[in-house]
């Protein structure tokens, strides 16, 4: 051997010939390199015991045991950029036939994702075809239902170094693997993989913590793991069972759902669940608004992607309804190019042949096409989700759409319009029973009446529909947008000093809150009223904040 034991002389046992082994090594200088370990129990009979002998040991998993009793010292190694993995595409098949190709060639080594196993088999490939060109190669690799496979040669590639990786999983582990392929999104929490498991966020947790030390998920911020491109396609391509998808979306559902009743309390629900929802079995809980704000701020594509595969999975009853949970978003955020995705959520509420959700998405359609100033569009899709709603017979859908009616008729002047399509939708409300949107029915009244300076009937209006308010002292929307009204109304009724009251209170109430919107607004009519450097500091600061939220 190496070492200078003959045959005859090796022990039979493993641990007969681990302890040889350290004894000759003991006063020896010794590079030991022991490549691709499955475990750190594999790795330890080999370790030489002599303070003069160095042991690298490479492993897709990470090792702990090493590091806490034989004081290992790992070392992560990333992926390849592309300079690297143009230089190791080129010492495979030669500089000048990479040189003639630089783009081609980084795009490849883009395409195999700087995986360094990747790239030898894309470079393996081309070796055998020297007529063909890089960018011929990775014209194929871009088609990401051929690229896993296009990555292995005889029993070498991708997918066979992650099908053995996978093999040495628990089961439950490498179950969660196969459902992490159907998420929508580019990264998971413990939420959205519980709810692919169908298990809880803890043990949902330590699955992905067990595919982290494999590096088949990745942790690239506290909470957040994400696959890299390869492994998550070959995920893809296992046996996830019919409902992960449908699982995850369901999640999305739900946990927006909470974040709106967080974010903007008071409002009504926006749908019905599903006949068939699936819940997780654990939401995300938001503590306040701003934690909300927050989840919809990061959460907004991985929201717009989930949409996405629903539609594309033909989950229109899921498509609609994760577009509908974006509404406080579009809010606060309204000329953020919304029509698109709106106009895939009216497709799918088509689809689905539900004329709820179907005059829903119209309301919200033509509510952010009137503030995008397209007016002419708005009016056909509110009057559409009024007649929907109308023959329905969804009375609180059809008081909805007549409030945002309203909005699109009051920009273009027609404020005595405006005034009388919301006491129509007041009287909906009523009927109903729905107090909620009596309430908002009422606050829209009384916005139209004094923007058409009819002051005593927006201050009647706006202290009708505080009384309606179920949870008095509670800072929502409606109710600062009512004590805005009431201040402009007894201003306008020369009742300066309660007006300016009022509308205080509803600034501070809109500050408190984390309401930039409603804060600017108040602060706003205030300036009017009773300019000051203190004001104006307050009015600057919440503008500053509202345009740089999300």
């Amino acid at each position: 051997s190496a070492l200078g034991v003959p045959q005859e002389g090796m022990p039979e046992s493993a641990n007969g010939a681990a302890a040889l082994f350290r004894l000759l090594a003991a006063e020896r200088r010794l590079l030991v390199v022991l490549d691709n370990a499955r475990d750190s129990e594999q790795v330890r009979p080999l370790l030489p015991g002599g303070r003069r002998c160095v042991t690298v040991v490479t492993s897709r998993h990470r090792l702990p045991g090493l590091i806490v009793t034989d004081s290992a010292t790992p070392v992560a190694v990333d992926v390849l950029g592309p300079d690297d993995g143009t230089m190791l595409l080129a010492r495979v098949l030669g500089a000048d036939r990479v040189g003639a190709e630089p783009a081609a060639a980084r795009r490849l080594a883009g395409l195999c994702g700087g995986l360094p196993l990747a790239l030898r088999v894309a470079a393996a490939r081309l070796a055998q075809r020297p007529d063909r060109s890089l960018e011929a190669m990775a014209a194929e690799l871009s088609d990401e239902t051929r690229r896993l496979a296009l990555l292995d040669v005889e029993d070498t590639g991708v997918r066979a170094a992650l099908r053995v990786t996978l093999q040495q999983l628990p089961a439950e582990v490498s179950g969660l693997f196969a459902r992490l392929g159907r998420h929508p999104g580019t990264y998971v929490d413990r939420y959205a993989a519980a709810a692919l498991a169908d298990t809880g966020p803890a043990a949902a947790e330590a699955c992905l913590e067990r595919l982290a030390v494999a590096h088949l998920v990745t942790e690239t911020a506290s909470g957040r793991w994400t696959m890299h491109d390869l492994v998550r396609l070959y995920a893809r391509s296992l046996d996830a069972g019919p409902a992960a998808l449908t699982r995850v979306l369901d999640h999305y559902v739900a946990t927006a759902l909470a974040a709106m009743a967080a974010a903007e309390p008071g409002n009504e629900d926006c749908f019905p669940l599903p006949a068939d929802f699936l819940p997780p079995a654990a939401v995300r809980e938001f503590g306040d608004r701003s934690a909300a704000v927050a989840w919809y701020t990061a959460e907004r594509d991985e929201l717009t992607r989930a949409a996405a595969a629903a539609h594309a999975a033909g989950l229109h009853d899921r498509t609609w309804r994760i577009v509908l949970t974006l509404w406080p978003l579009m809010v606060w955020r309204v000329r953020d190019g919304w029509v698109p995705l709106l106009e895939t959520g009216l497709e799918a509420a088509r689809a689905d042949a539900d004329a709820h959700g179907e005059a829903r998405v119209l309301n919200v359609l033509g509510w952010v096409l009137t503030e995008e100033g397209r007016l002419p569009e708005a009016l056909t899709h509110l009057r559409a989700a009024s007649a929907l709603a109308s023959r329905a017979g969804d009375a609180v859908a059809e008081a909805n759409a007549l409030l945002v009616l309203a909005l699109a008729q009051a920009a273009l002047g027609g404020l005595d319009e405006a005034a009388a399509g919301c006491e129509r939708a007041v009287g909906l409300a009523r009927g109903a029973g729905d107090r909620t949107i009596e309430r908002l029915a009422l606050q829209h009244l009384a916005r139209h009446r004094a923007d058409a300076g009819r002051w005593r009937e927006a201050l009647d209006t706006a202290d009708e529909a505080l009384a309606l308010d179920d949870a008095p002292g509670t800072a929502d929307v409606p109710r600062i947008l009512l004590l805005i009204v009431r201040g402009e109304a007894l201003l306008g009724l020369g009742d300066e000093a309660e007006g300016i009251g009022q509308l205080d209170l509803a600034a501070r109430e809109a500050e408190s809150s984390g309401n930039e919107d409603a804060a600017v607004r108040a602060l706003g009519a205030l300036l009017k009223a009773a300019p000051t450097p203190e004001l104006q500091a307050r009015h600057d600061a919440a503008l500053t904040r509202l345009t740089t939220l999300a």
